[in-house]
């Protein structure tokens, strides 16, 4: 019976999902590459310290991406009548917040960008509770309120979710989006507020528990893609699903069975009956992995560091640099050069940049892998609240 369960969950037929709604992506440059195009470096180990620092704390209560490198937004709409905000869709953490008309004028983030006003909707419920998120930069701070919200054509009422009026550092000032909608499990959640889309599951607003994700990685593409909820777009993938059972409702976590890169001696995960804790995350573009493993992978594909802790690969050598495997669920991930190395124009010269990062969790919460879009671009993936799986299908 044990054996017939694993079957079902490693393959199931594209038949079986109903058509979700669909919201079209844009796509943007990163802000590391739009900074880095000026010739302003942000570093990567100013990164690995922000994820590292926010798993230090309680654990389960903070966002793991880091937007600096998020390149993928859509639009939703709060109010009535509606009021318009450009988002990022995190699958690393479960809060909607957005700046507010109430924002204090220290905070540059805010006036850059599109504001909730609560007195022009008439679906507006004063909630009042004080709400706060820990970045690497600084602390986001606010209040909560509570109005309907419209994700993909679809009303979601009573959402709670909250009103920034303090934004931290650099990267909000200079966003393309304005806000960031969580799609994680409710347990991480800050206030421990239930997420939009498990708002809509309870509501009996979807069909199905499932959303999922089509991210464009092709080069200087401005359609970013799309994000599908309560089911798949079909025309999307081909083939079955792969699904893995998620070990951790927090993050999307599940777990991988080896890592391999092709020919060079360098491996992980395999010789661990646990294997290695992957976290599958579409608000970071990056391949997150333990520090030692990461030099060695980047030793390997024959990439050197930076004094901003940056992986330089020549882009002359793409050609006879090797595929990375990942074993997930007993099937194989290949990453070639083209899906692992960041093409960056800096200062009129264009750089090839790993997409590999060391990066340190500690237990209990850690070692923790991240698969970023590097990742999710190569494949459709879908994320099922109702059966509690990551599945992965090869793009059409």
């Amino acid at each position: 019976m044990k054996f017939l369960s694993s079957l079902l969950l490693a393959s199931a037929s594209a038949n079986e999902y109903p058509r979700g709604n669909t919201i079209k992506l844009g796509r943007v440059d990163s802000l590391r590459k739009q900074f880095k195009s000026k010739g302003i470096d942000y570093s990567h180990e100013d990164y690995a310290n922000t994820l590292q620092h926010k798993f230090l704390g309680d654990g389960h209560s903070e966002p793991i991406t880091n937007y600096m490198d998020a390149q993928y937004y859509g639009t939703i709409h709060i109010g009535t009548p509606p009021q318009e905000f450009s988002v990022i869709f995190d699958t690393g953490s479960s809060n909607l917040w957005v700046p507010s008309t109430k924002c204090k004028f220290t905070n540059v983030a805010c006036l850059l960008h599109r504001k909730y006003d609560s007195q022009s909707s008439t679906s507006w419920k004063a909630d009042g509770q004080e709400f706060a998120i820990q970045y690497g930069s600084g602390s986001l701070s606010g209040f909560c309120s509570t109005d309907a919200v419209e994700v993909a054509g679809v009303w979601v009422q009573d959402q709670k979710f909250a009103e920034a009026v303090e934004e931290p550092g650099i990267t909000f000032v200079a966003a393309k989006f304005d806000g960031i909608m969580g799609l994680g499990y409710p347990s991480i959640a800050v206030n421990k507020i239930t997420p939009p889309v498990n708002n809509m599951i309870e509501q009996g607003l979807l069909s199905d528990g499932m959303f999922s994700f089509f991210l464009n990685r092709t080069a200087n593409a401005e359609d970013g893609g799309e994000l599908t909820i309560g089911g798949v777009d079909n025309s999307r993938f081909t083939g079955d699903f792969s699904w893995n059972e998620v070990t951790r409702q927090a993050y999307w976590q599940i777990k991988m069975d080896n890592f391999e890169v092709q020919g060079k001696g360098v491996s992980a995960c395999g010789g661990n009956e646990n294997g290695c804790q992957v976290i599958v995350d579409s608000g970071t573009s990056l391949l997150a992995v333990p520090k030692n493993l990461a030099e060695e992978i980047n030793h390997a594909i024959g990439a050197f560091q930076f004094a901003n802790g940056e992986w330089i690969v020549p882009c002359r050598h793409m050609d006879t640099m090797p595929d990375i495997d990942f074993t997930l669920n007993g099937k194989v991930y290949t990453l070639t050069p083209e899906d692992y190395v960041m093409k960056i124009a800096a200062e009129g010269q264009e750089q090839c940049i790993s997409g590999f990062m060391g990066m340190d969790i500690p237990p209990p919460a850690g070692p923790l892998w991240i698969l970023g879009d590097v990742f999710m671009g190569k494949y459709y993936t879908a994320f099922d609240f109702d059966n509690n799986r990551v599945g992965f299908a090869d793009l059409a």
